[in-house]
């Protein structure tokens, strides 16, 4: 058998050695990323025995984005939401699933210095077809004072103020990738330890692809210019000839995690009937940009970076633009057009 010299490291022992870089760290962001890989372990059993107990469908009722309810996403929710109160770094959260924010009004949780956001399980309408799907979060330095209760300014902050970002994806395998500014590291879950173990370190996307991921049935409410790059990217031709690849699952994480890794460019324009696109900015668009763009992509809404988009509501939506750096440089070619015209 041939020997294998490589160093393992487990997402607890990887955060460990991070904070060790800095003697200054008090350690809350490692004991948060944790946490978040607790839930993380939690919802992929749940996930991988869907099809066996009472947790798939509608639970029949309506979240605050308007959409039916998976009993899934309640499920994911309620994991995350307890591991972080129960834990000694959040001083509250805000979810996709939630109408509000939440304040965490213990003592320790009130002196803590981040919140979280996050949506619990984006594509969830996808589980019961076997499709995957994932969790998205991100982490912020609060912004109200230590040992008081936080407040929506906390929570309605720039993309570029986060500390931290990251996803689950729960499929063939499941990987959590978190950013911070140090970088980008994938942790694959290994089920016979229950850990997630180091598996894609100093993730770097490329700065070309051959993939675009958009919704093609909403390809005649999309601008004209918007219509013009796909019909582009439909006939360009490439350095080994041909047009682009399209790959579109209609779960957010798996198309911009396979984009972040081979090179691409997701899209999700806003429409004429919907000109605020249907993602949301701060629990899915901000968190994944914060990545991407650790990564050396691009991350805009057509106008601009969506790092620098001030949010005046927990639940804004926004168009969103995403991948590869010199792809999204021949997308703004176009969207420039649009801007004049």
């Amino acid at each position: 058998m041939a020997n294998v010299n490589r160093e393992i490291l487990t997402l607890d022992e990887f955060t460990i050695r991070e904070m060790r870089a800095f003697p200054q760290a008090t350690g809350e962001l490692a004991s948060l990323l944790r946490d978040i890989g607790l839930a993380a372990k939690r919802v992929n059993v749940e996930v991988n025995k869907a099809g066996l107990v009472d947790i798939l469908g509608d639970t029949g009722e309506i979240n605050v984005q308007g959409e039916e309810v998976k009993k899934m996403d309640e499920y994911a929710n309620n994991q995350l939401t307890g591991v972080l109160r129960h834990g000694i770094s959040c001083a509250g959260i805000a979810s996709e699933e939630l109408d509000d924010f939440v304040v965490f009004e213990d003592e320790i949780s009130k002196n803590s210095k981040y919140v979280c956001m996050y949506d619990p399980l984006d594509g969830s309408s996808n589980i019961d077809v076997n499709v995957s799907i994932g969790t998205i979060f991100s982490v912020y330095r609060r912004k109200t004072e230590r040992g008081t209760c936080v407040t929506q300014e906390d929570f309605l902050q720039a993309g570029s103020r986060q500390v931290a970002a990251g996803y689950i994806i729960y499929g063939s395998s499941t990987i959590l990738v978190y950013a911070t500014k140090r970088g980008v590291n994938g942790f694959t879950l290994d089920p016979a330890i229950g850990e997630f173990c180091l598996s894609h370190p100093d993730i770097k996307c490329p700065p070309d692809g051959k993939i675009y991921s958009v919704n093609h049935g909403n390809f005649f409410g999309y601008s004209t210019q918007v219509k013009k790059y796909i019909d582009l990217c439909q006939h360009k031709e490439k350095s080994n000839g041909g047009p682009y690849t399209q790959r579109y699952i209609g779960s957010m994480v798996s198309d911009v995690h396979r984009n972040l890794l081979k090179g691409g460019i997701f899209m999700y324009p806003g429409t004429i009937d919907k000109p605020q696109g249907k993602l949301r900015l701060l629990y899915e668009c901000n968190p994944f940009a914060f990545i991407v763009e650790r990564a050396g992509g691009t991350a805009t809404d057509g106008k601009m970076r969506i790092l620098e988009k001030e949010p005046q509501t927990l639940h804004e939506r926004t168009p969103f633009f995403i991948g590869s750096k010199n792809m999204m440089q021949e997308l703004e070619q176009y969207l420039k057009e649009t801007i004049k015209g």
